[in-house]
């Protein structure tokens, strides 16, 4: 296993969650078969790990998440995934990490999660929706966990979702070709002016798909900035907006294997920043991977895709 490369977003579909969820997961999906989901299992994934040279993949779950309008429901499944992650670290040692799930917008809810999963089960970091209930992860009403993930300089995966303002709007057009990479936009533009980026600095966020949209719409998201008041726009941006964005991890699954948005990806993003990523087992894991080899970047900027730049943030898996 040459590569030995590190994989931030796979996901996994405990058993007890899938079966009592299964409606409601293939109809947010949309184009998956139902048994993609109940024929999972931590095998099948290192099955497809092997094939492509993934030594190590920190699983998180997917949309639509854990909440599903009852606080209490949510955070029984929150726990009951968090914990089978954390058994399938256990169970396969050095194969998963787990970004743990939380029960959004349930404010107190997830705070007691962040708290049981990071110092109890000890997992990888945590995993975020773009949105919940309509609501971006700027969003005052989240600050209380953003402010919570800044003082444990967490790890923050944020997988997108479809908000409530744009469900099927384009007829036989199911929506996470369109709505995930725009909702990830979305959430990133509420992080910039909801003042999350500049007051909760030490989260280390990682943003799916070469953060959706935002590479080619920077540009018109600084708009706003542009027509503040200076002293306005130095509180949300106080080295302006590219830094704000460019200081932020993404992973390369879907637009590695889309020359044009990866080129977008690489104009503005440093390496540094950059993370390997399947979205697993939606995109064929062996795919990503035969794409960031085939970039034109020099061997050792594929290496820190692959590995380097993830292991920085993960130390544990850097051995």
């Amino acid at each position: 296993m040459s590569a030995r490369m590190i994989d931030t977003h796979h996901h996994i579909f405990p058993p007890r969650f899938t079966t009592a969820n299964l409606q409601r997961i293939v109809a947010d999906a949309g184009s998956f078969p139902a048994s993609m989901y109940t024929g999972w299992s931590p095998r099948v994934s290192i099955a497809q790990m092997d094939e492509a040279e993934v030594q190590t993949s920190i699983a998180s779950m997917t949309s639509p998440g854990v909440w599903f309008g009852d606080n209490a429901e949510s955070r029984v499944w929150a726990r009951d995934c968090n914990e089978f992650g954390a058994q399938m670290a256990r169970d396969f040692p050095g194969r998963f990490g787990m970004f743990a799930a939380a029960p959004l917008p349930d404010t107190e809810g997830s705070l007691a999660e962040i708290a049981y999963a990071l110092d109890v089960l000890k997992l990888d970091g945590i995993g975020l929706l773009t949105s919940y209930a309509g609501r971006h992860l700027g969003d005052p009403g989240f600050a209380p966990v953003m402010d919570e993930l800044n003082r444990r300089k967490a790890a923050v995966f944020v997988h997108p979702t479809v908000s409530t303002c744009c469900s099927s709007t384009i007829p036989g057009i199911t929506n996470p070709p369109i709505e995930f990479p725009t909702d990830t936009t979305r959430t990133i533009t509420s992080l910039i002016y909801g003042g999350t980026f500049a007051r909760c600095p030490d989260i280390r966020f990682i943003f799916s798909h070469g953060g959706g949209t935002m590479p080619m719409l920077l540009q018109r998201i600084a708009g706003p900035a542009r027509r503040m008041k200076p002293e306005e726009a130095r509180a949300i941006l106080p080295h302006g907006i590219e830094h704000a964005v460019r200081r932020q991890h993404y992973d390369v699954a879907s637009v590695a294997i889309n020359p044009i948005a990866m080129a977008a990806v690489l104009k503005l993003l440093p390496i540094s920043q950059l993370v390997f990523g399947a979205d697993a087992p939606f995109n064929s894991t062996l795919q990503i991977a035969a794409a960031v080899k085939a970039f034109e970047l020099p061997a050792a900027d594929i290496a820190a895709i692959q590995r380097g730049n993830a292991a920085r943030l993960f130390p544990r898996f850097a051995g």
